[in-house]
Formats: C-alpha cells, sequence, structure tokens
C-alpha cells in the first residue's frame, strides 16, 4: 500500500468519522443504529454498515462479515495495486513483457479497464502507470515532473499492447506499466457488497471513500440517505442527498488530491496523452448505478471528469446513466433521472 503521512491518516480518519454520521443520521425519521466497522485499505478509510440480515442481527454474526469482508478487502488491495510487490500488477510491471499468469480477479479488472479505456478514446486508459509514477501527491514537498520525463513515460501509454491469453496477461512493451488506480476501488465495492449478500446481509453499506455501495433498504424505508459531497468542502457539506436502495453511488473530484507548486494547482486526474493533470471545467462528477456496478462506474466518472460539462453529460446520457455534474464555477448539471433532494 503507498506510504501515507500521519497527518494524511488523522485528516482522512476525521473525514471518514463525518462521512459515517452523514450517513447514520439521513436516514427517514426513526433511527435505526446499524453495526459498523472500519479499516484502512486502497489508500482510504473503509467503513462497513449492517442494518439487517437472514436471521438474528447480533455483534457476533455481523463480526464474521467483517472479518470476511476485511480479508477479502486484504487480498483485492495485494492483488490489484501497483505499489505492493508480489501483486499481480507489480509482477506483470516488472515482467519485461514476458506472460504473468493472475488471478480472476485481476483478469476482471484488466478486462473492464480494456473496455473503458477504448470507450472513452484513449482519455482513460489502465497503462499509465509510467506517468502516475512520476508525480507524488503523498510527498511532503511534491514536485511537478520535467516535460523530458513526461515525455519518456508517455511513450510508453497505450492500452492496446496489453495481451491477454487465458489467465495470463503481458504488455508488448516491456517498460510500460499498468495502474488500475482509476477502476479497481469500484471492482473491490462489488466484491464486497457480493460478500456481504451471500453471507445473509439484506440491509447494508459498503464506503469505500468516494464509492459507496447500498444493499437493500434502511429497515422501514424506501432507501438510504446518501449525501452528495460538496467539492472543495472537506466532506463537512452536502449538495444534497439521493434515495438509495440495491444501488452504487461513485464520486470522483479533482480536489480529492493536489498541491499547490508556484500558484498553480495540480490535480491528482492525470492525461495519459499530455502526462499532465486534465484540463477540466468540472471540480466533481457523481453517478448512479444498479448494484454490481461500482467498478463500471468508477471509471466512467472519471472518463467524465476528463470529458467535461459538455461531453460528460451527453456520454453518460447515452449509457443511460445518472449522474451530477458539478462545474468550477458552481453550477450543477444532471442528467435525466437523477434526482439530487434538497439537504
Amino acid at each position: 500500500m503507498t506510504r501515507i503521512h500521519i497527518s494524511r491518516i488523522r485528516y482522512i480518519i476525521a473525514c471518514a468519522i463525518l462521512v459515517l454520521l452523514i450517513i447514520t443520521q439521513t436516514g427517514c425519521s426513526k433511527s435505526i443504529e446499524p453495526l459498523s466497522n472500519e479499516n484502512y485499505y486502497l489508500d482510504t478509510t473503509c467503513s462497513l454498515f449492517i442494518y439487517d440480515m437472514d436471521g438474528e442481527l447480533d455483534e457476533d454474526n455481523a463480526q464474521k462479515v467483517f472479518d470476511d469482508a476485511w480479508e477479502l478487502c486484504r487480498e483485492l488491495d495485494k492483488t490489484l495495486s501497483k505499489t505492493v510487490d508480489v501483486s499481480d500488477v507489480s509482477r506483470i510491471n516488472s515482467a519485461n513483457g514476458q506472460w504473468v499468469e493472475v488471478s480472476e480477479y485481476t483478469l476482471d479488472v484488466v478486462k473492464a479497464g480494456i473496455k473503458y479505456s477504448e470507450m472513452s478514446g484513449g482519455d482513460f486508459d489502465i497503462t499509465i502507470g509510467t506517468v502516475t509514477d512520476l508525480w507524488d501527491y503523498h510527498s511532503d514537498n511534491p514536485e511537478v515532473p520535467s516535460q523530458a520525463t513526461i515525455d519518456e513515460a508517455l511513450s510508453h501509454v497505450g492500452y492496446k499492447q496489453i495481451q491477454i491469453q487465458g489467465n495470463q496477461i503481458k504488455l508488448s512493451d516491456p517498460k510500460a506499466k499498468l495502474d488500475l488506480g482509476g477502476i479497481a476501488k469500484g471492482y473491490v465495492a462489488d466484491k464486497l457488497a457480493e460478500l456481504m449478500q451471500k453471507e445473509g446481509v439484506t440491509s447494508g453499506i459498503v464506503n469505500l471513500g468516494g464509492n459507496i455501495v447500498t444493499i437493500g433498504c434502511k429497515p422501514e424505508a424506501d432507501g438510504f440517505k446518501i449525501g452528495i459531497e460538496k467539492p472543495y468542502s472537506g466532506r463537512t457539506e452536502e449538495l444534497g442527498y439521493v434515495i438509495s436502495a440495491d444501488q452504487t453511488i461513485v464520486t470522483s473530484g479533482v480536489y480529492e488530491r493536489q498541491f499547490e507548486k508556484d500558484g498553480k494547482i495540480y490535480h491528482h486526474i492525470l492525461s495519459p496523452k499530455t502526462g499532465y493533470p486534465v484540463e477540466t471545467d468540472l471540480d466533481a462528477v457523481s453517478l448512479v448505478a444498479d448494484i454490481g456496478h461500482s467498478m463500471d462506474i468508477d471509471a466512467l466518472s472519471t472518463i467524465c471528469l476528463i470529458k467535461g460539462s459538455e461531453v460528460g453529460p451527453r456520454f453518460i446520457q447515452g449509457l443511460g446513466l445518472q449522474a451530477v455534474f458539478c462545474k468550477s464555477d458552481g453550477e450543477q448539471i444532471m442528467t435525466k433521472g437523477f434526482n439530487l433532494l434538497d439537504k
């Protein structure tokens, strides 16, 4: 897992507590307290909530679900992270263009990554690893890479070089590198929700920072009230909320990780075409889809940020999905069917 500074951990934990309060306090009029558990994976604080399950909901039954979910999360993190030496992604990146046998998890995510790389016209590209390696957003003194190093990194970006044969993957360019950071968290959210359902959870929430999955609905309610974060609010303010049942909500924002250098802000959504943070008129995009599709809208939310407010809404509506686009000037654009309710 990527090295995190203590000050950042404290900030993230504080934000997680606020998010937990938003989720548990914005249900319907009758207060129903869930059993919950927290852990730190995927470079974020992850939270699980169980409101109801088959049989008796007690601490022992819930704890077994939590333990199994965190074990799976740990396995997926170690499999899909490019910063873990023994992960599938690291082994592919260091294989010098040779075939590498990988898990079903990795195959699933890489195949989806290729699909969305193609769909975006290369605006989203999971072989951006050589570029992301140049930008350290966790450093106390982050630097802007030189043009020469960016140009060299870009010469190894191109999703069409990914080859798959059975359960093996290789990159035709020995210097290319995969980075599944724009899609893997959604996949993990899908898998955790799937496990919780298999273990009897009928009402609950998976919250992996900007990726949320609602299982069923809140007891005696039509769904869960899920707040949509106001950009640059530090997760303390909402634009409004949506009612969600058996759905996934993913928010991507340029404000999530950034630094300032010589008076200019550099955010973490990098372009695989320029090697720099993408030029966009959007601060954030929130998408809603049916449960089981968090991976899909994880990638799509990033693609929409890159495409901007003119192309993004048409792109999403063409896929039959619902979204709210938050422009840098404060304007909000909602696609048909997206119902953002007042705070």
